[in-house]
């Protein structure tokens, strides 16, 4: 049990307590006190059930599914620490809910990932401690710090564990480029890059293939998988150009419907998930991995409490 138990706390709402509870496991503390609940109308409900005077509170709460309630639970949580005197407030967000609304595509659209960083800021956050976000540009709407984690180190150690030959890494798209890099580093592979366009909103059509996989078990990375629509096809181009096995990562499993569904049918041997999202029974499947993303958060905590460097967590 750390030392500092009585200033470091850690709390957690209802968007992913069994992550929290692991956290909390992994660092020697038990869990706050804390009812997060409805009133009869409808509205969070929040009681913090001890003193948090002069604390460092840490709040871990994925703003999953479903995002504006778990979003308004953190906000009234942090605004309830606030007012309870909390020295310091570190939103630990694991999913950043809103993440792919973050510009403007076209006229009269909000940029809702900058609303939400606003509003955590005002209800008293004073740092956040995220995981792949969508657009690392979204650090940048914050005036408070950011620890953005990557998921890639926890996903090569478990690529690197199977030691599956002739590897390729394969990006599903241009934008996700240097994640794929960062990856095929570690699994000392080369990358390919799939390259499509999208004729219609959440529709992709393969049109190209960057790099050769003819051969090769080939590993597509992506940050979030949503409806996998384009994961699945990309694993079917990728069979059509030679490939002689494919496997997919994620750091985030939304699985939006049908997402189940299209994994278990397509070309993909197996999907490596972390569970910085929850993955409820009725999206459990054989062909999905979930990766523990606890042990990194709890280091980063413990570091961000001992005013240590969190980026040396990920020195080679």
């Amino acid at each position: 049990m750390l030392d500092s138990e009585k200033r470091l706390r850690i709390f957690t709402g209802n968007a992913n307590p069994a992550l929290a509870e692991e956290i909390a496991r992994y660092m020697g503390l038990a869990i706050g006190e804390a009812f997060v609940g409805r009133f009869n109308n409808g509205e969070t409900q929040v009681t913090i059930d001890e003193s948090v005077r002069g604390t460092d509170v840490f709040v871990v709460q994925p703003t999953c599914s479903p995002v504006n309630d778990t979003l308004m639970e953190l906000l009234i949580m942090v605004d309830a620490f606030r007012r309870a005197s909390a020295r310091h407030i570190t939103a630990v967000i694991p999913y950043y809910g809103y993440a792919r609304q973050d510009r403007k595509t076209r006229g009269r659209e909000p940029i809702s990932a900058k609303l939400v960083a606003n509003l955590l800021t005002t209800a008293g956050v004073t740092r956040v401690v995220t995981m792949d976000l969508h657009a690392g540009q979204i650090q940048g709407f914050f005036d408070i710090p950011v620890d953005h984690l990557p998921g890639v180190p926890i996903l090569a150690e478990y690529f690197a564990a199977k030691k599956l030959e002739d590897l390729v890494v394969v990006s599903p798209d241009l934008g996700g480029v240097t994640r794929a890099r960062a990856l095929a580093d570690r699994l000392h592979a080369p990358i390919a890059i799939i390259e499509k366009r999208r004729p219609l909103p959440g529709v992709a059509e393969v049109m190209n293939l960057i790099g050769q996989v003819e051969g090769r078990t080939a590993v597509i990375i992506d940050d979030i998988v949503d409806t996998a629509g384009s994961l699945t096809e990309g694993a079917k181009a990728l069979m059509r150009f030679g490939a002689k096995e494919v496997y997919a990562c994620c750091t985030h499993a939304v699985l939006s419907n049908p997402a189940v569904a299209r994994i278990e049918a397509s070309d993909i041997t197996e999907l490596v998930v972390t569970n910085t999202i929850p993955l409820p029974d009725e999206k459990k499947s054989p062909k999905i991995k979930v990766l523990s993303v606890a042990p990194l958060l709890a280091e980063a905590i413990v570091r961000i409490f001992g005013e240590l460097s969190v980026s040396k967590l990920f020195d080679d």
